[in-house]
């Protein structure tokens, strides 16, 4: 016994538990576990701190989501683990029958523990929780022909077994899925009765409240309704008294659906790359076929990277080939204008002028004009890029000031991005940023430099949500300063970093965090000013003061106010209210960022298609649905372009264009952030839930 309980590793998702934890990994002490491993889902007590004083290990899980806790906890279990025991960390789990899990673990492949059974346990749930986990196993029974009882969150499962399921879920689908896909994979499964006690400590944040009764089941029912498609799309549907061998059922159960997921692959990869090259033609939006045609061809792109949502996995060959490849294809398409400024603003620091200083058609600069000069847009304005990518800009050009050389500079940042993501997320998850057609475009095709500020914004994210390390404020207010350097919108960030170092670790630790974040900017900027000035914005330009497009809340307020139109400073104060709301209600990098740049894009003034990829890579972490639509709606962007090359100069959507735009985001980003998941949900698996 003695050997088995030592291949026995516990994983706890813990939630603000200090009061319980302590208690329970002490019980499963006395029971012979060692191995006993909690996963911090963002606690802000000290459920960490009295976690590792009982003696157990603790990571960080900062995503939130049951699933994503019990998932993180599995990347840490060692090749010489054989079992994994599942218990919540509140106290409700009533440990004693872990002597009889032990002994039938030679006969079983998991073993559950059902609340259920006893009078106790079904007194103990609440009416919702009974009716829920009766309606899961109902449907389950339905759906796979075996009739659980509970979907009890103690379990002790075989690490085989779990390889063989390939849990996809990060959410409150985590035991739903499981236990479904158990039958699948012809697991030999027994539920065995325990008790169970009100919660000893911290809050529920599913059975406590309504709305998070409805998100759990809400989640629940998404999760089987994906496992009924899939089942039913693969032909699965098998007799239900087979009782054939675990493996052999295994692997022909897999088959179908392996089937299914090599023919999404396929066509996912083969449409994004077809799409891409059907637009390479079609980027001189000048031409009036053009847009029409680019059009096309991201269509054939945006269904791709659909079918990518409907992957359980992905490998390195196909993530990298085709991130790589449609990347490469786009390399010689015809840029958008912005690529002839930067140029511009290269070529000319190596003639030893500012671009902060004289616009492109100042008269001093007449004598250094190239052939694509006329080519550059907003001429009669001064540089807005702030100081770290003009020394970008200048090493390219002293290369040589060339199209290409420059698109390369912002793929190898965009494809250092990709693998960031996938060495946090993996590649399956990070494909929402990697085959992103309005990534491939925007830095690829479209030749934007954003991929630069992108960059250490992600690496800032990643050392400051999932490091451990004291030096990680230090490291990640560094990051995040060069990407304030390289563009001014991650500045409000730095405001959150700051503020979580003043109230986790005090005054001077804030005070190094704003050191930090503002040294790259302080070091790269000396050489742009003279006689005490730093003209690093043109303020009194039209195109800041009151340029408009696509926006959104400042739309809707023109159309009660119209004098906002020329005003664009004003939608500083909601940004403002909303970044110290932001700073009050976050807890990590992750959620402050993903909310401001939401924030920032619903009110700002200015917003082109391209400002939507500045929130994708958070999309790796949260799946976010708006994220996922608005990389395809914001295409919608470009009949501007289509009207200029008819002879239309009027830069501003239409109602009903604003609406095609708009609409997907905000609704996908209601429904991921408020977890009102409906029909639509069953088709995928990205409901995330909270434990």
């Amino acid at each position: 016994m003695t050997n088995n309980l030592d291949q026995i590793i516990v994983i706890i998702p813990v939630l603000n538990e200090e009061v319980t934890i302590a208690g329970v990994v002490q019980s499963l002490q006395s029971y012979g576990l060692k191995n006993i491993l909690v996963v911090d889902n963002g606690s802000t007590d000290q459920s960490v701190n009295k976690a590792q004083a009982a003696g157990a290990q603790v990571i960080v899980e900062p995503t939130p989501g049951y699933g994503r806790a019990c998932w993180r906890g599995l990347q840490q279990v060692s090749p010489d683990m054989e079992w994994v025991l599942f218990c919540d960390g509140d106290g409700s789990d009533d440990l004693s029958p872990l002597p009889q899990f032990f002994s039938k673990m030679a006969d079983f492949d998991m073993i559950l523990g059902n609340r259920r059974a006893t009078a106790a346990g079904r007194k103990t749930m609440t009416a919702v929780q009974n009716f829920g986990n009766w309606l899961a196993t109902f449907l389950i029974g339905l759906g796979w022909g075996h009739w659980y009882q509970d979907l009890g969150p103690l379990r002790l499962i075989r690490c085989s077994a779990l390889e063989a399921i390939q849990m996809q879920d990060r959410g409150f689908g985590w035991t739903v899925e499981m236990q479904a896909r158990a039958i699948e994979c012809g697991l030999r499964v027994w539920e065995l009765p325990v008790g169970y006690r009100r919660r000893q400590g911290g809050r529920s944040k599913i059975s406590g409240t309504l709305s998070g009764s409805i998100q759990a089941g809400t989640v629940i029912l998404s999760t089987l309704g994906r496992l009924y498609l899939r089942r039913w799309g693969a032909g699965e549907m098998r007799d239900k008294g087979d009782k054939g061998d675990m493996r052999d059922k295994g692997d022909r159960g897999d088959r179908g659906t392996g089937k299914n997921q090599r023919l999404f692959l396929w066509l996912s990869a083969l449409l994004l790359i077809l799409g891409s090259a059907l637009i390479i033609p079609y980027g001189d939006f000048r031409q009036i076929e053009a847009v029409p045609r680019f059009w096309l061809g991201i269509g054939v792109m945006s269904l791709g990277f659909v079918l990518s949502w409907l992957l359980n996995s992905v490998n390195a060959a196909w993530f990298w080939g085709v991130a790589i490849l449609t990347r490469l294809l786009l390399l010689p398409m015809y840029p958008g204008d912005d690529i002839w400024r930067y140029l511009w603003e290269g070529y000319i620091q190596l003639q030893g002028f500012s671009p902060y200083e004289l616009p492109p058609n100042a008269a001093e600069l007449i004598p250094y004009r190239t052939e694509w000069w006329s080519l550059i847009n907003h001429q009669g304005v001064t540089a807005i890029y702030p100081p770290i990518t003009q020394l970008g800009f200048r090493i390219l050009a002293a290369i040589t000031p060339g199209v290409v050389l420059f698109k390369m500079g912002f793929v190898v940042a965009d494809l250092l991005v990709c693998w960031l993501l996938s060495r946090r997320f993996g590649y399956q998850q990070t494909l929402i940023y990697a085959w992103n057609p309005l990534i491939i475009y925007s830095f690829a095709g479209g030749a934007h430099y954003d991929s630069w500020f992108i960059l250490p914004l992600v690496a800032a994210w990643l050392v400051f949500d999932y490091s451990q390390q004291t030096i990680r404020w230090v490291k990640s207010a560094l990051l995040l300063g060069i990407s304030v350097a390289v563009k001014w919108m991650s500045l409000p960030i730095l405001s959150f970093l700051v503020w979580r170092a003043w109230r986790q670790v005090g005054i001077v630790r804030a005070v190094i965090v704003i050191l930090c974040g503002f040294l790259p900017l302080g070091l790269t900027v000396i050489q742009f000013c003279h006689n005490g000035e730093c003209p690093l914005i043109p303020t009194g330009s039209v195109f800041v003061s009151h340029g408009r497009s696509a926006e959104l809340i400042p739309h809707l307020v023109s159309q009660i106010w119209e004098a906002s139109r020329k005003v664009n400073w004003i939608y500083l104060f909601p940004l403002g209210l909303s970044g110290m709301w932001l700073l009050l209600r976050s807890k990590t990098f992750l959620q402050f960022s993903q909310w401001y740049f939401f924030v920032l894009l619903i009110l700002s003034p200015i917003v082109h298609a391209w400002y939507f990829a500045w929130i994708v890579p958070f999309a790796a972490a949260t799946g976010n649905w708006g994220v996922r639509l608005v990389s395809i709606s914001t295409f919608i962007y470009f009949v501007l372009q289509y009207n200029m090359a008819q002879g239309n100069f009027d830069w501003y959507l239409t109602d009903g264009q604003r609406l095609w735009l708009w609409l997907p985001f905000l609704l996908g980003w209601f429904w991921s952030t408020i977890k009102f998941d409906s029909i639509l949900t069953l088709w995928w698996q990205q409901a995330r839930g909270q434990k």
